[in-house]
């Protein structure tokens, strides 16, 4: 498995205080490094700007690139640029197009980002939730243009809904989007009826729901979606904020109920997609359970290959 990262995505800083940390990406890549020595390490390139504009307007392209941010600049109240910001939003979109080009020219079967920052809540021509460009969306789109596919799905385990992810593809069938998240929560969207051109499948969770829950949302409703459409690449928006000590949110998941996630959708992807799997971090708030989760994740993955 291939990890794509850059040192740039360390230095996008929200801010002191503010969730959404350079060492939430630090915890991850170091627990990679002591738990999964086998994992093959490459440098994230740049996103370009036509990739960008697959899925993103003009306007928010340069909003994001060509501002002058000074010592910070607020697009919203919860999404902060710093000056590396553009780069780092650069670098981890870039680290999804490298990854779906290296699984589908056949030097990996799967391949995992582990950028920052997030990507999921971006729309097509907004930047918020901690998001700047929607790094799944541009793969997605990448793996339709540059590479012809007729049929992606993006599977979102993060415990927000992926509003973003949604926006953009709900009118595109080529694209299957199913996600898990906890409903009442930000960013408030990703209701049962919210279904797209019949593409977008969510399966909204209670607060206090369990491991249990969270699996039994994808055995019986997103995975079989997902088994239907056969996909021939899978995406995951790999949020680890579904943990039990995560401070944002209050579904109960365990570092277990990610290794199952893993062994599953690898699974599924073995069926349909030739094994190919490309994941990108999204949330996860506690550094410890991003450590538990990220590994478990990915060793589940491993495991299914």
């Amino acid at each position: 498995m291939r990890v794509y990262t850059h040192a740039a995505c360390l230095r996008h800083d929200p801010g002191a205080g503010h969730a959404e940390r350079p060492a939430r990406l630090a915890a991850v890549t170091d627990a990679l490094r002591e738990h999964l020595p086998g994992l093959e390490w490459h440098e994230a390139p740049e996103a370009t700007r036509a990739q960008l504009a697959r899925v993103h307007a003009p306007r928010l392209i340069e909003r994001v690139l060509d501002s002058e941010i000074g010592d910070a600049l607020r697009l919203d109240p919860d999404t902060v640029m710093s000056a590396d910001s553009p780069q780092a939003a650069l670098r981890a979109a870039g680290a999804a197009v490298a990854a779906v080009d290296a699984v589908l020219g056949g030097q990996a079967d799967m391949a995992f980002c582990a950028v920052r920052p997030p990507g999921h809540h971006a729309t097509g021509d907004t930047a918020m939730g901690f998001c700047l460009f929607n790094s799944i969306a541009v793969a997605a789109a990448h793996a339709l243009d540059a590479h012809g596919l007729e049929r992606v799905a993006i599977l979102d385990f993060d415990v927000h809904h992926g509003n973003g992810s949604q926006d953009i593809f709900q009118r595109e069938p080529r694209v299957l989007y199913l996600s898990s998240h906890q409903s009442p929560l930000y960013p408030g969207t990703g209701g049962p009826s919210e279904i797209g051109v019949g593409n977008v499948h969510n399966a909204p969770l209670p607060p206090m729901s369990d491991g249990a829950a969270l699996r039994a949302a994808w055995r019986e409703h997103l995975l079989p979606a997902a088994a239907r459409f056969r996909p021939q690449l899978l995406l995951v928006s790999a949020g680890f904020d579904a943990h039990r000590l995560d401070p944002l949110a209050q579904v109960q998941a365990e570092a277990a109920d990610y290794h199952w996630l893993g062994r599953e959708i690898g699974a599924l992807a073995r069926e349909t997609a030739s094994g190919r799997v490309v994941s990108l971090l999204e949330g996860g708030y506690s550094l410890e359970a991003l450590r538990e989760c990220s590994v478990a994740w990915l060793s589940g993955l491993l495991q299914a290959s």
